[in-house]
């Protein structure tokens, strides 16, 4: 079985390819697999399948051995409008490329006895992804002296004059749970792994802005690796009605030293800290009903929750330097789950999620968009045999967007012979231009799931 363990893993792990820029809590989603997916984000306190260890790991002590394998597709549309004269991105309607993203999740629990239970799950939370095309170009910007146009921004095409701009940050996680049932009370534990993956192009006129300057875009995928711990627990307070809590550290992740320069705490991007509450409620033996509530902690991490602005020279890359100003995040998650038929489970959710950012970021932030508020979604759960069956769910993010007055960083005018001298202009308000930054999107997800019988030891089903 470890071998088998290890396989599903290290393909989870081979197909990172998650980087989905729709996102309800800031840039993480609302669920890993289709049937958190489906209910909202509203399984915390109603554990009924191995993946959802990924959230509460407590819950799967009483679950049956079995593995489930699922992949995400995630649809987003994103872009930004800028109106008026903008100065630092280029004008019109931009919309972003790469409307598609496949992000995979897996799990396999294993019963101990009938008091406690181990597992591994892997998923990816969510991400970051952007890709402006150079066609829309901010042109360069002159000033005007007695000594005729000067040059005081170049461009080379693209939203930021560097070319073609975006931002991808991929992640993905691995988890080792133990749980144990104390009478009503269940509680688990979950050692995690963390990896991200972060590409940056087109920021390079930014570049004079950065402690260290040749470590800010344009360097290919860059990696980093952490550790954190995920703990949850989940009561009985009577057979039909169940509470549960759940909480995480931070994932404590390694530098990017490709990105050190754009990244703050010279490249340190942690995985934020969170912690979450739910209850369930089973209406009748066919209904239940649940309801989420999550809290991340985005603002202790200083690459996100630092101020994007005033960007002065240095203010990327530093230690305290400029982040993106997401705020911590609060989200609640409403679910309803109906066993329709002995074969078939139907399911339905609401989700809305506090915004991470004002308009005092939004020029920056443009790069990272997770602005939906409000989400519904659907699915269902359909058994093919005795041993297996087949989940599917969709979400929608409806649209939403931030809009702000444009942020100029500091710049110099270099103004030419007979003067020879630079004049530093300080970081302000471009009142001339007002940037609108948006997103929407949708996620379909579907995932087999597979419960060997009782006794059967054997490392591959062998029967289905």
């Amino acid at each position: 079985m470890t071998r088998f363990l290890s396989r599903i893993s290290f393909i989870t792990l081979a197909i990172l390819i998650a980087a989905p820029a729709f996102a309800a809590d800031g840039f993480e989603l609302i669920g890993n697999s289709p049937r958190q997916k489906a209910l909202g984000g509203a399984d915390l306190a109603d554990s009924k399948d191995a993946m959802s260890m990924s959230f509460n790991p407590a819950g799967i002590v009483g679950l049956e051995r079995g593995f489930q394998l699922g992949v995400t597709a995630v649809l987003p549309e994103r872009g930004y409008n800028a109106q008026g004269a903008p100065l630092v991105v280029a004008p019109g309607d931009v919309r972003s490329g790469r409307p598609i993203f496949p992000s995979p999740n897996g799990a396999y629990v294993q019963p101990i006895d009938a008091e406690s239970a181990w597992g591994v799950v892997s998923y990816g939370t969510g991400g970051i992804n952007t890709a402006y095309d150079a066609g829309h170009i901010k042109p360069p910007i002159y000033t005007q002296t007695p000594f005729g146009p000067v040059l005081v921004s170049p461009s080379f095409g693209g939203p930021y004059g560097g070319g073609f701009a975006g931002m991808d940050l991929q992640q993905q996680f691995i988890s080792g749970v133990y749980a144990r049932k104390f009478g009503n009370l269940s509680i688990g534990f979950a050692p995690t792994i963390g990896v991200q993956m972060l590409n940056v192009q087109g920021l390079k006129l930014l570049a004079p802005l950065s402690q260290n300057p040749s470590a800010v875009t344009d360097k290919g995928y860059d990696w980093a690796v952490g550790v954190g711990v995920r703990v949850g627990a989940q009561y009985s307070l009577a057979p039909n009605l169940r509470v549960a809590v759940a909480g995480s550290t931070p994932v404590f992740m390694t530098p990017f030293s490709s990105y050190a320069g754009l990244v703050a705490d010279h490249g340190r991007l942690d995985a934020p800290a969170h912690v979450m509450a739910g209850v369930a409620y089973d209406v009748n033996d066919d209904v239940t009903v649940m309801a989420d509530w999550k809290h991340i902690f985005y603002s202790a991490v200083g690459a996100l929750g630092n101020p994007s602005f005033p960007l002065l020279p240095g203010s990327f890359g530093a230690f305290g330097g400029a982040g993106f100003g997401i705020r911590d995040t609060d989200s609640e998650a409403f679910g309803v789950e109906w066993r329709a038929t002995h074969d078939l489970t139907l399911r339905a959710g609401y989700h809305h999620s506090s915004l991470p950012f004002g308009s005092q970021d939004v020029t920056l932030d443009l790069l990272a968009p997770g602005v939906t508020e409000h989400h519904i979604s659907g699915g269902f759960n359909y058994k093919l045999t005795s041993n297996s069956s087949f989940d599917a769910a969709f979400v929608y993010g409806f649209k939403n967007s931030v809009s702000g007055f444009e942020r100029v960083p500091f710049t110099l005018i270099n103004l030419p012979p007979p003067i020879n001298m630079s004049i530093p202009v300080m970081p302000t308000i471009n009142p001339n231009a007002r940037i609108t930054t948006w997103l929407r999107g949708l996620e379909f997800s579907v995932g087999y799931n597979y419960k060997f019988d009782v006794g059967d030891a054997s490392l591959i089903p062998s029967h289905f």
